[in-house]
């Protein structure tokens, strides 16, 4: 399929991104295109590229090559945080509160910033975010004080307060439990229910496909596989890369 075909209605799409560091090729002309409202997960082994891809898609890094677009506009010079205010927002792996700052304060920062609101519509914003994840109830203790679940719900509520149109998400699941892991995807099915495109790295793969409706694996800065979840675990090249040579 053509680059201009599979970017035909994409929300948000790369061309071409190719990322360098130094001598080490960390991207290698990847093409990817994501629809308003789809919910993508992305799976591959250490070092394939998956998070230095979200960061070239959020603008937390510049590609060497390739053009970034959202909602047809290239976006590929914009910076993360005028990214955010367009309507692209991403979380971390290791969760990143504001400290010295209540769990409140975080999530209403996010709003104000991220959302150019004024401070009573950036309130209302921070409590309804704080509401559908879950933290109503902690919104007065200091974000360093939480568990890492708590803290993991704080970087999604701050991500949502936002008001993205696409969310990227970075191992939100990594060192939870099963069940909390759930308590996560409950969280992020609700956002994709209300219109917002998801895409979502994560080693933990069951959990990633409760919410994915597409899959692509990653491997050595190149997208290998790309559609049905099923189709694409049971793909030769993906079980080679995925779960390591030889295997199956």
């Amino acid at each position: 399929m053509a680059v201009t075909d599979l970017q035909d209605g994409a929300i948000l799409a790369a061309s071409g991104i190719h990322k360098r560091f130094n001598a080490l090729v960390v991207l290698d002309r990847v093409d990817f295109a994501l629809k308003a409202g789809e919910a993508v997960g992305v799976v591959g082994p250490n070092g394939a590229g998956k998070t230095t891809f979200l960061s070239v898609l959020v603008g937390a890094h510049s590609p060497t090559a390739g053009t970034v677009r959202f909602r047809g506009i290239d976006v590929t010079a914009q910076p993360a945080a005028e990214r955010c205010r367009l309507g692209i927002a991403k979380t971390h792996q290791v969760p990143r509160p504001f400290g010295g700052m209540t769990v409140f304060e975080n999530v209403f920062t996010g709003a104000a910033n991220g959302g150019r609101l004024r401070r009573d519509e950036a309130y209302d914003r921070a409590t309804r975010s704080l509401s559908l994840c879950g933290m109503l109830t902690l919104a007065n203790r200091r974000a360093e004080t939480l568990g890492l679940l708590d803290r993991k719900r704080l970087e999604l509520a701050r991500a949502l307060a936002t008001d993205p149109a696409v969310l990227l998400l970075d191992e939100i699941g990594g060192g939870l439990t099963d069940g909390e892991a759930g308590e996560l995807v409950s969280i992020v099915r609700e956002f994709n229910h209300r219109g917002i495109a998801v895409v979502w790295i994560e080693h933990i793969v069951h959990v990633l496909l409760q919410v994915a409706g597409r899959l692509i694996c990653m491997d050595a800065g190149r997208i290998i596989a790309d559609g049905d979840p099923r189709a694409v675990m049971a793909d030769r090249a993906v079980i080679d890369a995925y779960l390591g040579r030889g295997a199956g």
